[in-house]
């Protein structure tokens, strides 16, 4: 049986090879753990944007509950998992903002639909009903019409 690496990022990044390889819905997605100032915790599914050496990237609104738990207190946890491996990774640690070039760049990468739904939405807070999102939709569409 072989070892593995001493590296742990050498070893997510064999793994997440593996689970890109395998994972038949997003192997990206992951968990992403925050708490409060007062210590009350939460927890939601986001995306890997990137990984290395100097962390694991995922991107939020920063009108969000979680920007603004990670703001209050600026620690986290990660945690994959990969049912087609039956792994999981978890990783702890303190949480820090992209520069805001990553963040544009990261912003303009995506699609049309995924930018105009993020302007519409206010993150983390209830609407009154669908139809005000499906309106703000509309306005955005115009407003930011190619």
């Amino acid at each position: 049986m072989s070892r593995p690496p001493i590296d742990p990022i050498a070893l997510f990044d064999s793994w997440y090879s593996e689970a890109q390889a395998t994972e038949t819905v997003n192997p990206g997605a992951m968990t992403l753990a925050t708490a409060d100032a007062d210590g009350r915790p939460s927890a939601r599914m986001v995306l890997l944007k990137g990984h290395g050496p100097g962390g694991f990237v995922f991107f939020t609104n920063l009108n969000s509950l979680k920007a603004a738990e990670l703001t209050a207190n600026p620690h986290a946890a990660l945690c994959f998992y990969w049912k087609s491996l039956a792994r999981q990774v978890r990783i702890e640690g303190r949480v820090e903002r992209t520069d805001e070039d990553e963040a544009d760049t990261y912003f303009a990468s995506r699609t049309r639909g995924s930018q105009i739904g993020a302007w519409a939405s206010d993150q983390s807070r209830r609407l009154a009903d669908r139809a005000l999102l499906d309106h703000r939709v509309a306005e955005y569409e115009v407003k930011y019409a190619k």
